[in-house]
């Protein structure tokens, strides 16, 4: 009976584990993550609107496990002088956090930040004259502060 017992158990056990299993695998982080994650953390304007169109989409990449969270800027203004830097900013986040999750932070930093640089630049294009000159100073100044202590 004890054998009975024991064996019943094991062959429950067993049945178990394979279901877990499998619910796992399903509910696995698609293998094309570092794809998309590359993809949206690239220098380009493309690549910028992308990642904003995921942003405001995040359910649908919910299967990605993606960390969305930000703090924008940080302990420097969102917004310096007016200057719209929050969602460049929200972006660069985005790419330090996710690539410091998957551990290859170290080989994405310089592009991180040169995305960085890039998307504030073109937050700068929406200005003229002096005030663009402003703008585009202001916004070297966040890409130096990152690439020195991002």
């Amino acid at each position: 009976m004890h054998r009975r017992l024991a064996t019943v158990l094991a062959t429950a056990t067993l049945s178990l584990a394979t279901v877990v299993a499998t619910a796992s695998a399903a509910a696995a982080v698609p293998a094309d993550k570092p794809q998309v994650l590359a993809s949206w953390t690239q220098t380009s304007a493309s690549s910028y609107s992308a990642w904003a169109a995921a942003r405001a989409n995040q359910g649908a990449w919910s299967a990605y496990a993606f960390d969305w969270s930000t703090d924008y800027c940080s302990s420097s203004p969102d917004n310096p002088f007016g200057f719209p830097f929050a969602m460049s900013c929200a972006r660069h986040d985005f790419g330090y956090r996710n690539y410091k999750a998957a551990g290859t932070f170290s080989a994405n930093k310089s592009r991180l930040d040169s995305a960085f640089y890039e998307d504030l630049k073109r937050v700068c294009n929406n200005y003229s004259g002096a005030t663009k000159t402003a703008c585009n100073s202001t916004a070297w100044t966040y890409y130096q502060a990152v690439r020195a202590f991002g």
